[in-house]
């Protein structure tokens, strides 16, 4: 069973950064292609799809709230998927989650919208 563990969420004031990361298990991601994703939700807000990248590389989206600011990658050999944050807004504050769906090519990531896997997720809060 796939399972996705992300940290590194915490409380920056607006201007700072923080880098998230989302460990994968459960399944060979050596072999495995995958879309992986950072959303992000707000209590009564519709959820947020902030980045997306693929588990062989490329393929990479950002939201255009954070394009620029936000940078997605992955370490294959740690099975992990980061997304760094920088020059962060109070509006970014959001509870952030990774999600995960097994495809055929990377090109199914493109404007993807439904993960099969997705973590518990990691609190964002930025002060103003």
């Amino acid at each position: 069973q796939v399972q996705l563990v992300e940290s590194g969420g915490g409380s920056v004031p607006a201007g700072g950064s923080l880098r998230l990361s989302c460990v994968a298990s459960g399944f060979l991601y050596s072999s495995s292609r995958y879309c992986f994703a950072w959303f992000r939700q707000v209590p009564g807000k519709e959820r947020e799809r902030v980045a997306g990248i693929y588990s062989g590389g490329g393929f990479i989206e950002y939201a255009d709230s954070v394009r620029g600011r936000f940078t997605i990658s992955r370490e294959s050999s740690k099975n992990t998927i980061f997304l760094q944050m920088t020059n962060l807004k109070p509006e970014d504050t959001a509870m952030y989650y990774c999600a995960a769906d097994p495809v055929s090519a990377g090109s199914a990531c493109w404007s993807k919208s439904d993960y099969d896997y997705r973590g518990q997720g990691t609190q964002v809060t930025i002060s103003s």
